[in-house]
């Protein structure tokens, strides 16, 4: 994604702070996002190279747990950055306490418990998704991230997995 695009991305979900490229070991608490097709994928970083995420559609279109992973295992090949905050309710190792606590748990909703949903639960005590929010708000923009998570579905499962289903 170009820089012009992230801006306009940015402007869309309501933020002004663009993420920040990992070049080093995150701060345990820190918001961690990588981009998959059609959507963001998001993780609190808790020490050690681990990361807790809501593992719901994030490989598959099987919903998951959440669960702590490697980084490796979260980024799936792609790039991991940094989501900043102006100001958080909850940082360090408080937000890793609070995102530790919901280990296990299986209910994830595309639309109201999602990866989001949890880091920002983590991080502000609030139940929010500005993906979510930003497609119910813009129906065209719910429509070509649905596309594009189709497709990136089919790309990922391969044509003749696609056919023995």
């Amino acid at each position: 994604m170009s820089g012009n695009q992230s801006s306009r991305l940015c402007a869309r979900l309501g933020r002004s702070i663009p993420d920040v490229a990992i070049d080093c070991e995150p701060a345990p608490g820190a918001h961690l996002v990588t981009q998959r097709s059609g959507y963001e994928h998001h993780g609190i970083y808790v020490g050690n190279g681990r990361v807790v995420h809501y593992a719901g559609f994030a490989g598959s279109l099987h919903r998951g747990p959440i669960e702590e992973t490697t980084l490796e295992h979260f980024a799936a090949g792609r790039e991991i950055r940094i989501r900043v905050h102006a100001m958080t309710k909850f940082t360090g190792q408080d937000a890793v306490r609070r995102v530790r606590s919901r280990l296990g748990e299986d209910r994830y909703r595309l639309l109201s418990n999602n990866c989001e949903h949890l880091c920002a639960w983590a991080l502000f005590g609030e139940n929010r998704s500005s993906q979510v929010e930003a497609c119910l708000s813009h129906p065209g923009l719910a429509y070509r991230v649905a596309i594009a998570m189709l497709k990136g579905w089919i790309n990922a499962r391969g044509h003749d997995d696609l056919l023995a289903a």
